[in-house]
């Protein structure tokens, strides 16, 4: 039997797993990487080695687990976190820990970009404002600031297209993830030389781009040995990880849209032409699929607003205990509001200095009150990339849910709820290493396109739909909701 290997570099580990004939997942393996280095307020750093080491860990035991040869692999598709800044010198070693999606520290930097292009300049080349998560500002501060390490710069990778280098050898990437630089013509699905050049860049440390499904390489002898797949094995491009996910979710045609909800939180709906936001609260981002394009909103704190309550007050409490403690709390957590801005904000407000916040305590309230304001507030903040849709008119018919939070039944009827509209889930519940899988066997030649694969492979699996009760309050304190940001900006 053939089969195909996915393999997705997230924030907290990296998975893996193995897809047969037919899109069912045969089996899965997730290696954990150490926790992210946040030593001042606003850093986020991981090392590159280390997702090598969860990679070819969760490789050998996914192959294990399934009982299956590298010879019967016939394809692997990478994805991963994207907008990190993996720098390598000219002997290919890792410069320094990268500077991953959530660091914040370049805004003098995004400051610098558009005094010295200008701000038309840049939404010419690049179709999206610079912000402080991209890799572009992350690259300059390593300018400004690190001076003797940024000489030494030969190479410039994304977490997925360092695993990428590692695995066959090649410096490469694909246009969605290359879309989350600052660096790429969105439009044109290729590098801006003119943006590159007026910074002053090198375009040499710049990877080739791909499409999703273009084979960029094989895997190497050196690669085999060390994770057991076969020499020769076809790699295909990938995606970044929204990208995968959706194509792991179907999101292949307009009016269908994932909601992504990990670490952070992604509203992703699929595009036949780029279409733009003029105040740039949504990401204008190149799809998977070819000569397609996807309008992507963010919020960096979703997930790990429940993460970071585990942490600091449920250490040893897992996250379904944690989920059945809200369900105790009613609708609307009794006026309780959860700001998830514990590391900025992307959509809408564009602000990396915004800052978490618990709004509206009494007396009456209590950890499970608190618990459910955090799964609301994160439902709230999403909500806000649907309102900029209904404002740029792009359809939404169906809502696929996908992440670490959609695995939970609470989480799905808030969502359901506060969206007031249907949710979905598809059969495989996999999301970005799903969509990696699929675009290894379209690329193998299994199927003749993504959209076929997707047609062929993804089901929807179960619905939850708004309970009307709990769904008007929502909508009653999504509105209380979006007055508190600007009450609470200028408190920093």
């Amino acid at each position: 039997m053939a089969f195909w290997l996915g393999l997705d570099v997230g924030t907290g580990g990296t998975r893996v797993l193995l897809i047969d004939e037919t899109g069912h997942v045969r089996h899965a393996c997730t290696a954990p990487h150490a926790d992210m280095r946040m030593e001042r307020p606003l850093w986020a750093e991981q090392d590159p080695e280390n997702w090598w080491d969860a990679s070819r860990q969760a490789i050998r035991g996914v192959l294990s687990q399934a009982n299956v040869g590298g010879k019967d692999v016939r394809g692997v598709g990478l994805s991963g976190q994207m907008h990190g800044l993996v720098i390598l010198d000219d002997s290919n070693q890792v410069i320094r820990p990268a500077l991953i999606w959530c660091d914040q520290r370049s805004q003098p930097q995004v400051d610098w970009i558009n005094q010295t292009a200008g701000k038309e300049l840049v939404l010419r080349s690049i179709a999206n404002p610079v912000l402080t998560g991209f890799t572009l500002p992350k690259l300059l501060w390593v300018r400004d600031n690190e001076p003797r390490l940024f000489e030494g710069v030969r190479r410039m990778l994304l977490p997925k297209d360092y695993i990428r280098f590692q695995l066959s050898g090649d410096y490469a990437s694909d246009v969605s993830d290359a879309s989350g630089t600052a660096l790429f013509d969105v439009a044109q699905r290729r590098w801006s030389f003119e943006l590159v050049d007026k910074l002053g860049l090198d375009r040499s440390i710049l990877p080739r781009v791909c499409e999703s499904s273009e084979i960029t390489g094989a895997i190497t002898p050196e690669a085999a040995r060390e994770t057991g797949l076969e020499a020769g094995t076809p790699v295909v491009a990938g995606a970044g990880d929204q990208a995968a996910s959706a194509v792991g979710n179907g999101i292949v045609a307009p009016g269908v849209v994932s909601c992504t909800l990990g670490t952070s939180g992604v509203v992703f709906a699929h595009s036949q032409q780029p279409a733009y936001d003029v105040a740039g609260r949504v990401h204008t981002f190149c799809h998977a699929v070819p000569d397609a394009w996807h309008v992507m909103g963010v919020t960096q704190g979703a997930g790990l607003s429940l993460q970071w309550f585990r942490n600091q007050f449920a250490s040893g409490v897992a996250y379904d205990g944690l989920t059945a403690e809200a369900a105790q709390a009613p609708a609307g957590s009794q006026g309780l509001y959860w700001l998830p801005y514990l590391m900025g904000e992307r959509t809408p407000h564009l602000d990396p200095n915004a800052r978490g916040a618990l709004v509206g305590i009494t007396p009456a309230h209590r950890r499970t009150h608190v618990i459910r304001a955090i799964l609301e507030g994160v439902a709230f903040s999403l909500k806000d990339t649907f309102s900029i849709f209904d404002e740029m008119k792009v359809p939404v018919a169906q809502i696929r849910l996908g992440g670490g939070g959609a695995r939970s039944l609470l989480w799905r009827q808030i969502q359901a709820d506060v969206y007031d509209h249907e949710v979905e889930l598809v059969t495989a519940e996999e999301g970005a290493a799903y969509g990696a899988a699929i675009l290894a066997a379209v690329g193998a030649g299994q199927f003749a396109s993504v959209d076929e694969a997707c047609d062929a492979v993804i089901h929807v699996a179960s619905r939850v739909k708004p309970d009307p009760a709990a769904s008007a309050l929502m909508q009653k304190n999504y509105a209380t909701f979006r007055r508190l940001y600007p009450a609470l900006r200028e408190i920093h």
